[in-house]
């Protein structure tokens, strides 16, 4: 399994047929939390156009620990997702905040599922190649059926503490309110 860590691209990197069609207009290319239309409007308070595509030589990984996947390039592997189309300069740089440092914003060839059209767009990379913590293959369905609701919650509580003088990060979000979750509430306890 060769994996090799993708080239990253310039932050304000548009692709020239979306560019020259609208400017500041962003094709990005989600496989994970992104693919489900509430984790989409709770970030970017609206739902832009999207088409089923595929993301040759990649997997997606689940990470242990985490709830969300990670992809890597993984030759003769292929990872499939939705094109989301018409993302702007602002809802691009909340994306970023969003993904963190744990992903590189990276330029990908993807396939259109319905016309095999190819095209450029971005894509949220796993920053660390090498990471030990990556494992089998990560199931939207599953994902969907067992965390999408605690997701969207920690999603929330993220977009909320963006409008915050001193914004946590997503990482932050994230372990912040896992914890939560694991720890009993305190002062709860009914007594029978």
């Amino acid at each position: 399994m060769a994996m090799t860590p993708p080239p990253p691209a310039p932050a304000a990197a548009a692709a020239p047929a979306a560019a020259a069609a609208k400017a500041g207009a962003h094709s990005v290319f989600v496989y994970g939390s992104l693919m489900a239309d509430e984790v989409v409007r709770t970030i970017l308070k609206r739902v832009p156009p999207a088409a089923p595509a595929i993301l040759p030589n990649y997997h997606r990984f689940n990470i242990k620990g985490r709830i969300y996947p990670a992809i890597l390039p993984v030759e003769s592997k292929k990872v499939a997702g939705l094109l989301v189309m018409g993302v702007t300069d602002e809802e691009l740089q909340v994306l970023d905040a969003f993904e963190d440092v744990e992903y590189t914003r990276t330029r990908v060839e993807i396939s259109l599922t319905d016309s095999s059209e190819k095209m450029l767009a971005d894509a949220y990379v796993w920053t660390d190649a090498e990471d030990p913590n990556l494992y089998g293959e990560w199931d939207f369905e599953e994902w969907k059926k067992l965390h999408m609701k605690d997701f969207l919650a920690m999603t929330n509580g993220f977009i909320q503490s963006l409008e915050q003088p001193e914004a946590k990060t997503r990482v932050e979000t994230y372990q912040s309110f896992m914890q939560q979750q694991e720890q009993p509430a305190s002062g709860t306890q009914v007594e029978s």
